[in-house]
Order: C-alpha cells, then sequence, then structure tokens
C-alpha cells in the first residue's frame, strides 16, 4: 500500500505512531507483535492481552523488548502508555476501554471471547481488525453494523487469505473486468483431520493442533470464503464449494474450466477454491469482460482469449500485512474485507464422526465436526447450525457421518452472547429464527440496534 507507508512514515516524524491492543499472545499474534516493533515506523504495540501473562511477556521479548509493565486497571495500562511503556494484562476489555490506543487487533481465534472484545472495542470507538475469520463468518455482519453506528471500521486482515482475495478483487474490478469467482489454492483438504493426525505439523511450526486441523478438515477455507462472499456479494456454487482437485503444481491459469461456466457467469458470481494448484498458497481470481477490443487487449497482455482471465497473487504473508490493514482502518477509514450487508455464506457444522445424543460437541479443528460453506437462504431454509455456534452443545440425537446438523440437533449452552448476536443478526438483516430452540432475551443495548 503506497499510500499507506508514506503516512505512517509521516506519523513517525511526528512522534504520533498509531497505537494498538494486541489480543491474543499465540504464533501469529506473536509474529504481529514482531512485524511492527521491527519493520512498522509509526505504529507501536502499546498492550498485549493474554490469558497467560507469561505469553504477552514472551510476544515482546521475541521483539527484543525487554521493558514491559503489568497492569490490572484501565488508569494503570493508560499510564503505561502515556509513559511509552509496553504493557501486558490477562484482560483484554481494559485494552479496549483504555483512551490511547487507535485500534484493536483480535488474534484469537476464537468466537464468544472474540465478539465481546469486538463489541467493547466498538463502544469504546477503536478501530477492530479481525485476524480471525471464525467470528467474522459467524457474527461478521452484526458487529459490522454496530461499528457502523460508532463510526468506526471493522475489517479482517491484508495477509490472510481473504483479505488478499479482497484486494485482488477490488484491483480486478477497478480495471474493469468483472471478478465471477474469488478463491485460495489449497495443498491439503481431508474433512476427516483432527488434532492426533496433525499434531506432527503443529508441532513442527510451533502452531496449535486444532487450529492446524481447522486447516486441513476444510473448516477454515469455508469461513475465509464465507466472509469474501459475504464482502462482495458472491455466493457458493453449492454446499461445500467444488474444490477442484489437480495433479501437483498444475497453474493456477488452468484451473478456470473446471468450474462450471454457467455458475460463473449467471448471478453474482462464487467463492470457492483449487487443491494442488502452483502457486500455492496463493489466491485468485477469475473475471470477464464484455467489450471485444479490451478482449483483445487481454489478450495481448497474456490473459488469454477469455471467456474467463486469470489474476493471481502467489503468496499471503498472513502477520506482515496486518500492519497496512490498522493503517487502512485509522488513517484512511478503509476497510480491508468487510460485510457488505446480512450475511450472503454461512459455515454450517457437519460430523466428521458418527455422534451420539448426549455427547457435547467439541471446538472448531477438533474430533467431531467441520465447515461447510452453505448459501445463507439455504442454511436457513433447511435450519441448520452454524459450527460458529457448535461447540458446547449436548446432542438432542443421534447424528450420521457427514450430516448437517441443525438447530433441533443440539441444545445450545445457556447465556452466551454468540448466540444473542447470531439472533439479533437475523433479526436485523431478515430471517426466520430457529426452529430447534426458543428465541433468548435480549438486553437494551442489542435491543437498539433492530
Amino acid at each position: 500500500m503506497i499510500l499507506v507507508d508514506t503516512a505512517l512514515q509521516r506519523r513517525a516524524a511526528e512522534g504520533r505512531p498509531v497505537r494498538i491492543g494486541l489480543v491474543g499472545a499465540g504464533f501469529m499474534a506473536r509474529g504481529v507483535a514482531l512485524q511492527i516493533t521491527l519493520s512498522v515506523p509509526g505504529m507501536k504495540v502499546a498492550a498485549i492481552a493474554n490469558r497467560t501473562l507469561e505469553t504477552a511477556r514472551r510476544a515482546y521479548r521475541e521483539a527484543g523488548l525487554t521493558e514491559m509493565r503489568t497492569v490490572e486497571t484501565v488508569a494503570q495500562l493508560e499510564q503505561a502508555i502515556e509513559a511509552g511503556v509496553p504493557a501486558v494484562t490477562d484482560d483484554p476489555l481494559l485494552l479496549c476501554r483504555a483512551g490511547g490506543i487507535d485500534a484493536i487487533v483480535e488474534v484469537t481465534g476464537t468466537i464468544e471471547q472474540a465478539a465481546r472484545v469486538a463489541l467493547e472495542a466498538i463502544e469504546h470507538r477503536k478501530h477492530v481488525v479481525l485476524m480471525n475469520a471464525e467470528v467474522d463468518g459467524t457474527v461478521g455482519p452484526i458487529l459490522k453494523t454496530y461499528a457502523d453506528r460508532a463510526g468506526v471500521v471493522l475489517t479482517s486482515a491484508d495477509g490472510d487469505q481473504p483479505g488478499v482475495m479482497m484486494n485482488l478483487y477490488r484491483f480486478v474490478r477497478g480495471i474493469g473486468v468483472k471478478p465471477v469467482l474469488c478463491g485460495n489454492i489449497k495443498g491439503l483438504h481431508d474433512p476427516y483431520r483432527n488434532p492426533t493426525t496433525q499434531e506432527g505439523f503443529a508441532k513442527q511450526w510451533g502452531q496449535n493442533p486444532a487450529m492446524v486441523t481447522s486447516f486441513a478438515d476444510g473448516t477454515k477455507i469455508s469461513f475465509e470464503n464465507a466472509i469474501v462472499a459475504n464482502g462482495t456479494g458472491m455466493g457458493v456454487g453449492k454446499r461445500g464449494m467444488f474444490g477442484p482437485t489437480v495433479p501437483a503444481g498444475t497453474p493456477i491459469q488452468q484451473v478456470g474450466e473446471l468450474y462450471p461456466l454457467q455458475a460463473l457467469l449467471e448471478g453474482p458470481g462464487i467463492v470457492d477454491y483449487v487443491v494442488g494448484a502452483m502457486p500455492g498458497p496463493g489466491v485468485y481470481v477469475l473475471g470477464t469482460h464484455d467489450h471485444p477490443q479490451q478482449r483483445h487487449y487481454l489478450n495481448l497482455y497474456k490473459l488469454g482469449a477469455g471467456p474467463l482471465y486469470c489474476f493471481y497473487t502467489p503468496y499471503h504473508l498472513c502477520h506482515f500485512e496486518v500492519p497496512n490493514t490498522v493503517a487502512r482502518a485509522v488513517l484512511f477509514g478503509d476497510a480491508a474485507l468487510s460485510p457488505l450487508a446480512g450475511p450472503l455464506v454461512e459455515v454450517v457444522a457437519a460430523a466428521k464422526k458418527d455422534l451420539r445424543a448426549g455427547e457435547t460437541i467439541d471446538g472448531l479443528g477438533g474430533y467431531m465436526t467441520y465447515g461447510l460453506a452453505e448459501n445463507s437462504s439455504t442454511a436457513r431454509a433447511e435450519d441448520l447450525l452454524p459450527i460458529g455456534l457448535a461447540e458446547g452443545c449436548r446432542l438432542r440425537r443421534d447424528v450420521a457421518k457427514d450430516a448437517v446438523l441443525t438447530f433441533a440437533d443440539v441444545e445450545l449452552p445457556p447465556g452466551r452472547l454468540c448466540d444473542r448476536l447470531w439472533r439479533e443478526q437475523l433479526e436485523h438483516f431478515g430471517g426466520a429464527a430457529p426452529r430447534g430452540n426458543e428465541p433468548q432475551h435480549q438486553t437494551q443495548s442489542q435491543r437498539e440496534i433492530a
């Protein structure tokens, strides 16, 4: 982002760095702290919140910072910010409430906690950057509505594949080509992977086995593509997407012919993926153009004769690009990726194995469920259970392997914020309440938005 680096250099020269609060201190969050500290003039990580304080301290130490202050109150945090001393805490809401922090970067991969943090940050007029497709793909549209009312930006991050896809989508649309497919390139897709099968890979790269499992079993890509659909107005061509597998090393320019052309050219376009193509793990956009002379130019520029033209970015650099998102939000009021309105694609829960009545569903990337992208209209017509709400639900009856779960199959845990927000999202944007559970009480603040 050419404008971003110049604007940040100006902030550095003025001694007014953009200050962020980082919620989470896992593998990716530590990378964000490292990148900002080493390579981004005009931006500072003012505070890190994490359940384990030592892990928060580790994030600063890995970035070469040894002086830090443990804080327990907003006043203590604000004093640390004023003094320019990095702060750590186990309470993320302090970061949301403290003056002097411009944006919250949420990197936990949770849904319940992340939703609470996002709402608190928005209430205190802070921009929110989500490195968290899971919460965005579950209740992102209603959180965006709160952000709009507060006059702040809620956005997914550059660097993660959805943000890179959206940047590419905006480029393609900006040169007059109509995007008809947004996709990412996968190296593996096996819905039956679990934390045991992925333990070795996770250990090799210092990552969480459940998170790695969500990459392998298709849940993560479903969330990522759902939020791209919600940000572009696209849908999915079928439940779970087409997801063709090609011989390893197949050039991405050849994959357009693997999708039903009619599904691409009619309607708003689709989100999808391919397994095995190169360059992985990049992203691609297939586009089309109606003007014969422009098609001639595109052919001259080596994009082929059409009707589909393939644009691609050969990498996504995750934490390296997150500072761009922060700067876009804080300095320009621009979101890398956020919902246009209500949900268009959801991620619904499917059984990874035969499930039994009385069992409690485990978390994302676990042993019991995997996620499938489905058009919201179909998901609501069939009363399907979003996988973002599935953790902690108790099964009312047996569910066969690979069957999609409905609200009638489960009992929701009581009192969860994510359930209330999801229902509020349905009511605000239109949609029937789930038939399997009675509506829950809304707080006054939640009723105000409906």
